[in-house]
This record gives structure tokens, sequence and C-alpha cells, in this order.
């Protein structure tokens, strides 16, 4: 019997459309002969849909029109199985999933949104959970967890947007005297959206002010001379990680754009392969021994925040000084980095599998922990008669 997926993807997210290009590529090189692919789609409106037609790529295009054949669904727990449940006044039971792969990007999903959603259904899913999905996407508490972990990175300091509305002056000062140049970001985004380069003070506000207008927290890091960009994939859980080759990322500017990672190679290439069309070299042009540094560097980072399934750690490098420092964590990177472990000898089929089979394994060893007691305390309770620091609650409440 076929294991029935629910691939999830979309949400309210500016990486929006870069997760369905990663969802549809995968949904493509999923193994058919043992798992039954189920899209499910949700749009920017927060609705959740689902029909065969969704792994094509091209209906997205005008997807007011799809609505017409697609079906609006909800998930819905009945008696521990899980199933996709039509919307409207005569519900029906559409089709049973076994696990869920989400594959989201950015803010309100990647961020330990969607986690904390299944995990509140109770269905098994690939990736990290909230805990690992949150310090992933908050590029600051990231950072001060790395901090704690002695791994390296490079100078930085953070703001709110309204101490820098209360107190611009000040924070550019403090920005200043770390030395410029600087890179500036929106500290939940990802896919390089809001991110500037600042050499100069005249610069700085306008960086700040685009970074702002996507986040309340903002990120701003010293830049790395002589900088070569390296990415690694890391795929596994808390118990092990397996890293992949390396990339030495070819951007066209000074770090790797929107413009590099989405749609230059989709201008080349005709319709968009997400990060599996950026310019890059594989494997990364580094000694054998900082290729090593890296690889246990990327997996020191996975364990570090509570990660699980398939990431991407990348990496800046000061080429000159021959240092590394770990920029950020992709708890669900784009195209799923399959095309770093292919010259592993896993093809993306297989890392697939695996990552959906870690799930089942997790999932299984997750129920035989304790999270309730058959116990009810409340079975006992008496009313709030008694109950100390509640004394006029009742006529509050009135």
């Amino acid at each position: 019997m076929k294991i029935k997926l629910g691939v999830l993807y979309g949400g309210v997210s500016v990486e929006h459309e870069i997760s369905i290009i990663s969802a549809v590529q995968a949904m493509q090189h999923i193994n058919e002969d043992k798992y039954e692919i189920i899209p499910i789609y949700i749009t920017k409106d927060r609705e959740w849909y689902t029909g065969k037609m969704l792994t094509d790529i091209e209906v997205y295009k005008d997807f007011n029109n799809l609505k017409k054949y697609a079906t609006k669904v909800t998930l819905y727990n009945k008696d521990g199985s899980f199933y996709l449940q039509s919307m409207g006044f005569f519900k029906r039971l559409v089709t049973e999933i076994d696990v869920v792969f989400p594959i989201v990007h950015g803010a309100n999903v990647e961020d330990g949104t969607i986690a904390g959603y299944l995990d509140t259904v109770g269905v098994p899913y690939v990736g990290s959970r909230v805990l690992g999905s949150a310090l992933g996407q908050d590029k600051v508490v990231m950072k001060q967890v790395f901090e704690a972990c002695n791994l390296p990175i490079v100078p930085y300091t953070w703001f709110y947007d309204c101490e820098y509305m209360n107190d611009a002056e000040k924070i550019q000062k403090e920005i200043i005297k770390m030395g410029l140049p600087v890179i500036v970001k929106p500290a939940s985004l990802g896919s390089s959206v809001g991110i500037n380069v600042v050499r100069n003070k005249e610069e700085l506000d306008d960086a700040i002010m685009d970074a702002i207008t996507y986040d309340n927290k903002i990120c701003v890091e010293k830049m790395v001379k002589n900088l070569v960009e390296v990415n690694c994939s890391v795929l596994g859980n808390y118990e092990y990680q397996q890293a992949s080759v390396l990339e030495e990322v070819m951007g066209t500017e000074e770090f790797l754009t929107f413009n590099d990672k989405y749609l230059n190679g989709g201008k080349k290439h005709g319709a968009s392969k997400g990060m599996a069309s950026t310019s890059r070299i594989v494997p990364a042009r580094l000694s054998k021994e900082m290729t090593e540094e890296v690889r246990n560097t990327a997996k020191a980072a996975f364990r570090a925040l509570s990660l699980s399934g398939i990431c991407r750690i990348d990496f800046l490098i000061d080429k000159k000084e021959n240092k590394i420092y770990v920029n950020e964590p992709n708890t669900c990177p784009g195209s799923l980095s399959f095309y770093l472990w292919e010259p592993s000898g896993k093809p993306y089929p297989e890392l697939l599998d695996d990552a959906v089979q870690l799930a089942i394994r997790d999932y299984k060893n997750r129920n035989k922990k304790v999270y309730s007691f058959d116990s009810n305390v409340l079975s006992n309770f008496n009313g709030l008669k008694g109950a100390k620091g509640l004394k006029g609650l009742k006529g509050k409440l009135r």
C-alpha cells in the first residue's frame, strides 16, 4: 500500500512563489511507486486547496481560475487518522493523509508556524519542529545560540524598528563604530529579500528603512572581506547528521541576491528552477582541511538549533584569512538542496524518501514519550471556593 504523502506549500510569505517552485520540483521527483502524492496549496489568503492539477507549475499563473476545479479543504484529525476535509455546508472527507511534507519558505510558514499547527493536529511531518524552525528563521536569536555554542559568526548588532524610529542617530553611530561596510537584513526573512550592502553613512538610513518594510527586527552584520559564499546541506535529526558536498555560489553582486537565486536562471533557461538554477561551483574550491571544517561546523550548527530533515547551512569565508563564519541556516532550503546531494551519489527521489522515512521514525519515537497523564486533576475539583487570589472573581465575571 502506498504512503499518502501530503506536500504542503505556499502560504502568506514574500517567498510564496519560491515555495511553489520548490514543491512542484519535489512532487515531480517523489517515487510514485512508493508514495501517493497529494498537493496541499495554501494561498496568500490562507485558504487551503488540493487537487492533482496543482502538480503543474503552469496553473499558478492564473490560480483564481483554477479555484473552480481545485477543492478547498482543511486538515482534520478523526480518531487518530488524518484527512483533508472539504469546506462548505456539505463537508466530506476528500482523502486520508499519512505524512505531511511541508515545503515552505519564509515568515508565517517556515518560522515554526506550520510546524506548530501540524503538531496541534498531531500529524507526522517532515522537517524541523517548532523550536528549530523558529530559531532558524530569526537571524538574531540564531546568532545568539551560535555564540553560546562557540560557533564562528561575524560581528553584528540588532534592534527593533521602534527603537530606530525613536533614536536613529544613536543606532547609526553604533553601526558605524562596528565598522563599514555592513549588510543590513530583516531578521526573519529569507531569499535575500530586503538585504542591502552599506558602504557609507549616507546609504545607511535607506537600507534600514528598506529592511523595516519587511520586518520589525533588523540585523546588521559586518561585511566579510575577500568574501566567498559556501553552502552545505545537512540531512538528519538530533541523533545523527549527514553533510553533503559543498557548493561555492557565484553571485553577480557582493552577496547572493534574490535575482541571482530565482530570476537570472529563469531568464536564461525559461521558467525559474529556484535555487537549482543559481550559478555555482560543485564541489567548492576549498582545501580538503577547510572543506571538512565547514562540513563539521554545518553539522554542529544543525544540532545546536535542533534542526531536522533537509536543511542548508550557509557560510561566509574570508579567503585571505582562511576564516569561516556561519551565516545562517535554511530549515527548508530552496529546491531542498537536491543539487548538493546528487554529486554525493544520492539522487533527488532517494533524498526525498530519506526525509520522509526520517519523519516517520521520529514520529514513532516521539509517541513513546510521555506528554500527558491519564489522571484528571479536575475530577476532584471543588469549584473556585477557597482558591487563593480568586476572591471576588465571581462578581467580576458577571
